[in-house]
């Protein structure tokens, strides 16, 4: 058996208005819950420190960098981490990045127990546009708040086992996945923000929303033979609905733990990685039965080519 006490950290909702230091207040009450639970590893949402602003059609400069990191840790996300030394947890945490040369990126990093950070990610499925939108209830400017990640799904060896990261959109593309399924990943980690309603389809509400959540957590896993860690941060920010359906997924696809509420809370299960062995050996033993030699489409073309018409 190799253990791992998983905390799920799902965040209520952030108001625009709330600063880093109210919101680290918020992410140490949830360490402090996952420690006494035995947590060795806490999973924080996407853009943990801020409301999910790609929400807002912003141009001053200043006020835009206001929402990003240029180091992490900075000097009001420092308690965190000191905290998460003290306690010995490992963590996922979410959040806007603003790199010297100026790029931004919708990043994600993975520490250790000892709040030492050992992996980076940046979000690469990039939803929404680019340019103000007037015919839309409500902005998702993803593209252009951020630009796609550069650096591809990486695995990092942590905690006894084999971890991976992606971000809110990332998780509905097989594949994120199976990138990181054919490095032998075994526990996944991801955050999102996921607004309750389609902006551009009023029908997709959020029984839909929170259907096609667990779906993709479940089929991914299962498909990959990993576990999969989902935090949200939900609830409404700014008279704007998330979702919330935090979830810790097992590699047989089934969700073992769940959010019960829309609000600052701990989802906890005991992972044994060695669970995603059989997986990996039998149905999805990726060395007996893929076949590669097939699938050039996937990654030599963009869009839909359709057949020719008769």
């Amino acid at each position: 058996m190799r253990m791992v006490n998983v905390a799920a950290a799902q965040m209520g909702p952030i108001q625009r208005a709330e600063t880093r230091a109210q919101v680290a207040e918020r992410l140490m009450a949830l360490m402090h819950q996952a420690h006494d639970l035995g947590a060795d590893l806490i999973v924080y949402p996407e853009l943990t420190l801020t409301t999910f602003f790609p929400r807002y059609y912003v141009t001053d400069t200043d006020e835009i960098n206001r929402w990003y990191e240029t180091e992490m840790p900075g000097a009001e996300t420092q308690p965190l981490f000191d905290l998460a030394r003290q306690c010995g947890i490992a963590m996922y945490l979410g959040y806007a990045e603003l790199t010297p040369e100026g790029k931004r990126f919708n990043t994600a990093i993975l520490t250790d127990k000892q709040a030492q950070i050992v992996g980076k990610y940046r979000k690469v499925h990039l939803p929404g546009h680019a340019d103000f939108d007037p015919e839309r209830a409500f902005q998702h400017l993803e593209k252009y708040y951020f630009e796609p990640g550069d650096l591809g799904f990486p695995v990092w060896r942590a905690l006894g086992g084999i971890f991976g990261m992606c971000i809110c959109n990332d998780r509905r593309w097989p594949e994120t996945y199976r990138t990181m399924g054919l490095q032998g990943v075994e526990m996944l980690l991801l955050g999102y923000n996921t607004p309750s309603v389609n902006s551009q389809r009023a029908s997709e509400g959020p029984a839909e929303r929170y259907f096609q959540n667990d779906l993709v957590l479940q089929s991914g896993a299962y498909q990959n033979s990993t576990w999969v860690v989902a935090t949200a941060k939900a609830g409404s920010e700014d008279g704007n609905h998330m979702i919330g359906g935090s979830a810790i997924v097992n590699p047989e696809g089934h969700i073992v733990a769940q959010a019960k509420t829309e609000d600052d809370e701990i989802v906890f299960h005991a992972c044994d990685l060695d669970d995603t062995e059989f997986g990996k050996k039998t149905i999805f033993d990726f060395a007996r039965h893929r076949r590669p030699e097939h699938y050039g489409r996937i990654t030599g073309q963009v869009g839909v080519e359709l057949p020719p018409e008769e």
